[in-house]
């Protein structure tokens, strides 16, 4: 029976670190670091994921600002607002969370942002330095899944690492990390997605297995070799007939695959809380490293 890969635990660990620091740096009369979120539109799972970034920064003593738009907004009035931010001596980061509406170009949005203050790891600078293995931020969710290895100390140095699903989020940045040659890293990589022929051909010999599919119960236990390392990624509200009418399942099929696995994250409560809590660590690093706290 496979043991928990405990992602809500080591998230509060990593959290009460950084509040630490910030009391630090409050003694020493300096202010605290500033992380700015831009909500645009009503869409419920990004406005609650949002709210849950204000309350980290309430737990960890960050200043945080939650900027909303209507749905509505041109790209050319959010443009104009992350230009201010970006030239705001008072903000250290700010995310923009997706996605938006069909007439803003995401793309657009993303390039607009300065790096230094790209909290979030998307920025193709920030992307490129990622690849280049240099000192950068990286993204929220596969640098949540690097600290959950190296806190649970699980071996990657040559093993087989299938990553299933290839976007620019997860999939492909963590491809690129889980290859690099750190720890965790120095795996032998293989970025499986809709296209791969046979997929259970490659999880079966995989050392470690990553998916981030967002298609509920797809990885099952006949999938996976015995004492496999499984980081479940994905996250879907699946209709049932509990009083909340859903419930929340990952890519993941946790019964069967937690009978062979050696070590599993859960859903929820594994990837999802690393998450936010490396949001707060990339502020914090942000804070650190920025021009205007000198």
């Amino acid at each position: 029976m496979a043991e928990i890969l405990d992602g809500l635990k080591v998230s509060k660990e990593i959290k009460a670190e950084i509040k630490t620091e910030v009391e630090k740096i409050l003694e020493g009369k300096r202010r605290a670091p500033h992380l700015v979120a831009i909500l645009v539109g009503n869409n419920g799972a990004s406005k609650a994921y949002v709210n849950s970034k204000v309350k980290d920064c309430e737990e960890v003593g960050f200043r945080s600002t939650l900027l909303k738009f209507p749905s509505t907004v041109s790209e050319s009035e959010l443009l104009e607002k992350i230009d201010d931010l970006n030239k705001s001596k008072s903000v250290d980061g700010f995310i923009v969370q997706l996605p938006l509406p069909d007439q803003i170009d995401q793309e657009k949005i993303i390039k607009a942002i300065d790096p230094r203050k790209d909290v979030d790891g998307f920025h193709p600078e920030n992307f490129g330095k990622m690849a280049l293995e240099m000192d950068t931020f990286l993204p929220a969710t596969p640098f949540g899944i690097l600290t959950l290895l190296e806190r649970y100390n699980i071996e990657t140095k040559g093993k087989d690492c299938v990553i299933i699903g290839r976007s620019k989020i997860v999939g492909r940045p963590m491809s690129i990390l889980m290859g690099r040659k750190d720890f965790p890293g120095n795996s032998t990589v293989t970025l499986t997605h809709s296209y791969t022929k046979d997929i259970e051909e490659y999880t079966k010999k995989a050392d470690i297995v990553i998916t981030a599919l967002g298609d509920p119960h797809f990885l099952k236990g006949s999938m996976i070799k015995d004492g496999s390392v499984i980081v479940d990624v994905g996250i879907t509200r699946v209709e049932d007939d509990s009083p909340k009418g859903y419930y929340l399942a990952g890519d993941v099929d946790f019964d069967s695959c937690s009978a062979k696995a050696s070590w599993i994250t859960p859903v929820p409560g594994g990837v999802g809380p690393m998450t936010r809590a490396m949001l707060m660590k990339n502020t914090l690093i942000a804070y650190k490293t920025s021009v205007y706290n000198d």
